[in-house]
């Protein structure tokens, strides 16, 4: 028992450090996303789901000038797709200023998630792809989300988020800090539902935990140490690919990593 409680303290204490190292990166003012060389965008996007499902899998790659664009359509009814501008940066009171360039948010959704959680990436990357400035972007959305435009899903669903590299907002409901984590997870659309309600632990720890609570949220399980191994392992060259095209999409600049 002591054991299996020092491996808990310790990850924990992994977590946040990984969770601190957060880069001085500072994004270039810019409105359009330089993409990603197509296969490793796509190659990012199935890397958000279980291998049973990657093969027959709706890919989408992002097209700057257009917003996201089908590469692949598939047949099992989930989608995948490498998110440059994520759901997130609406959260919060704070201004969306510039819209970044090292954001990296590989994400998937199954046939009740794409009909509407899966909207508001689409909105966003085709209001951004026609210059929509950021900050009137954030209060759009936000407005969207205020008045029901952007729905619950109509039932109980999942969202994989299982790559091995995930660079986004820590807190978007209280600032605007980014940071690069391994922290592969599975999300439940938990609409309506706080983290008090089901006794949820803290954020990106070893418990199930709600985030963004409302009518979009969703409960967060996140996978075993093990299993988060074995997928950094899978896709050790991907990730090398990453971290040469940029600093802060290096895992290793992390120290502690979780």
């Amino acid at each position: 028992m002591r054991k299996v409680q020092t491996i808990i303290v310790i990850a924990g204490l992994l977590f946040s450090l990984n969770a601190s190292a957060e880069d001085k990166h500072t994004p270039k003012a810019i409105d359009k996303i330089e993409p990603l060389p197509r296969d490793l965008e796509i190659q990012l996007a199935l890397s958000a789901l279980p291998p049973h499902l990657r093969d027959n899998a709706t890919v989408y790659v992002l097209n700057p000038d257009k917003g996201f664009e089908v590469v692949s359509k598939g047949i099992n009814g989930f989608h995948a797709f490498v998110a440059r501008t994520g759901d997130d940066a609406f959260r919060g009171s704070w201004s969306l200023t510039t819209y970044r360039d090292d954001i990296l948010y590989p994400i998937s959704f199954d046939g009740a998630g794409a009909k509407e959680q899966m909207r508001v990436f689409f909105d966003a990357a085709e209001m951004q792809a026609k210059g929509t400035p950021p900050d009137e972007l954030k209060k759009i959305i936000k407005e969207r989300y205020k008045t029901g435009y952007y729905k619950a899903p109509g039932r109980v669903g999942i969202s994989y988020m299982l790559s091995p590299i995930l660079r986004t907002y820590w807190n978007p409901e209280e600032s605007d800090r980014v940071v690069t984590i391994s922290y592969p997870h599975v999300m439940y659309y938990a609409p309506n539902i706080f983290n008090e309600d089901i006794g949820g632990g803290k954020l990106g720890g070893l418990y199930p935990f709600v985030i963004m609570p409302g009518p979009h949220g969703y409960i967060i399980q996140g996978l075993g140490v093990t299993e988060r191994a074995a997928i950094t392992k899978e896709y050790e060259e991907m990730l090398a690919r990453l971290c040469n095209i940029s600093k802060v999409w290096c895992l290793a600049e992390a120290k502690g990593q979780y």
